[in-house]
Parts: C-alpha cells; sequence; structure tokens
C-alpha cells in the first residue's frame, strides 16, 4: 500500500466575522492541494492557555469548581487560563494558579501541550505541574470569573474522571500528561 503526503493548503482569502474578548472568528477560504478547489473554513483564533496540576505536600489536588456558560453548569478542574501577551506559558501557570486558588508552589515545570480544537482553532493549551502547593494569599478573581477552591486526595483523581465529575476535555488531557509522566498515581488502569 503507498501513502502520499498530505500538503498544507493555500490561503486565498480571510474575513473576520466576530471579536470578543477571548476569541476572534474568521472565515478562511484555503485551496485544497489535491483537487485545487477552494474551500471555506471557519477558524477561531484564541490566546494560548494553560492549565496546572497542582498538588500539596500531602498529597492533596488543587482544584477549582467554576460555573461554565458554555454547558451552563459549575465544573470541576484544574487552575488554569489565558496567557496574557507578553507572558511566557509558565509564568501564566503561575499567575493562574495564584489567581484563582491562592496558592504558591515550589516547583513548576511543564508536562505536555495540546492543541484544544486544531479543525478550527489555532491556539494550544500547556500543561503544568505545580508541586510543594501551599496556600500563600487570599484568591483574586478576573472580572469574568467565580471559583471555589476544592481539595482532592491525588488517588481520587481518575475515579473523578471515571464517575463524570471531571469531565472538561482540557482538564482530563491535563491529567493524562501527569498520569503519563508518574507525576501521579495511577488508581486505575487507563
Amino acid at each position: 500500500m503507498s501513502q502520499t503526503a498530505t500538503l498544507p493548503w493555500t490561503e486565498t482569502g480571510s474575513a473576520q466575522l466576530a471579536q470578543t474578548r477571548v476569541f476572534t472568528a474568521h472565515a478562511v477560504d484555503r485551496v485544497s492541494p489535491r483537487t485545487g478547489r477552494t474551500h471555506s473554513f471557519g477558524i477561531v483564533q484564541c490566546p494560548d492557555w494553560v492549565n496546572v496540576v497542582a498538588v500539596t505536600a500531602d498529597g492533596q489536588a488543587v482544584l477549582i469548581e467554576q460555573y461554565r456558560h458554555g454547558t451552563q453548569t459549575v465544573t470541576l478542574e484544574v487552575p488554569g487560563g489565558m496567557i496574557d501577551a507578553g507572558e511566557s506559558p509558565i509564568e501564566a501557570a503561575r499567575r493562574e494558579l495564584l489567581e484563582e486558588t491562592g496558592y504558591g508552589c515550589t516547583e513548576l515545570r511543564q508536562l505536555g501541550c495540546v492543541e484544544p480544537n486544531p479543525a478550527i482553532q489555532t491556539n494550544r493549551c500547556y500543561t503544568f505541574l505545580a508541586t510543594g502547593c501551599t496556600a500563600v494569599r487570599a484568591t483574586h478573581f478576573d472580572a469574568t470569573e467565580d471559583c471555589a477552591l476544592r481539595l482532592e486526595p491525588v488517588g481520587a483523581l481518575p475515579g473523578l474522571v471515571q464517575s463524570g465529575a471531571i469531565t472538561h476535555a482540557l482538564v482530563v488531557a491535563a491529567l493524562a500528561h501527569a498520569w503519563l509522566d508518574g507525576a501521579l498515581p495511577r488508581a486505575v488502569s487507563l
């Protein structure tokens, strides 16, 4: 069986459809390298994001509960958010952990990176592991945030995913990075 290389598509035009605080939507025209035909695609330009798998010295995962407008539900998540202009991913991870939980950490390292939805989004989400986490100050939320702190034993995390208590796909991806790294115990086989 022979395979051919997948080639990039050539962009021939773009029009901005909408701009919000969090993203910009575009209609983009691109030419198929296989057929030569032009097709229009919806593209969402988003800033890069971070997620922080945060663990205290006594083995507690530092989580947040947060209302999500898309699903109109309160979700259980790891701390995280957008990387601000001029900020590195590790700086954003440290800032988001502190803002959303009031916790600092003794060590912070990158575990991985995923593309949230490469079919339509332009951004990446970086996963960090924060260890030695302790409460150092009060939380400080953005105007559009309202989070509640929740500590769970790290050994309970697989069960929280398996039971559907944690449903946010990027949080599941962050936890998978931590399990694959060996940074978290696997209470169930993945």
